[in-house]
């Protein structure tokens, strides 16, 4: 099941950190709000594999050294 369309935050974002008039908000798709989020915050990179991970924790175990 799809989780809803998280509204109170895409308003929160849009008219209060954006400072959009409420008509420029609703006439937005969630795609520009996306876009215009993007802009704000820069482009993140994409989330870490299972692959990337394995590599990371192989080099730097979670292992205590002594002395």
């Amino acid at each position: 099941m799809a989780e809803p369309f998280p509204w109170d935050a895409a308003m929160a974002f849009g008219l209060g950190v954006l400072r959009l008039a409420p008509a420029d908000f609703w006439a937005m798709t969630p795609r520009e709000l996306a876009a215009a989020a993007e802009g704000l915050a820069g482009r993140r990179p994409a989330p870490m594999g299972a692959a990337e991970l394995e590599a990371l924790m192989r080099r730097y175990p979670d292992t205590v050294r002594r002395g």
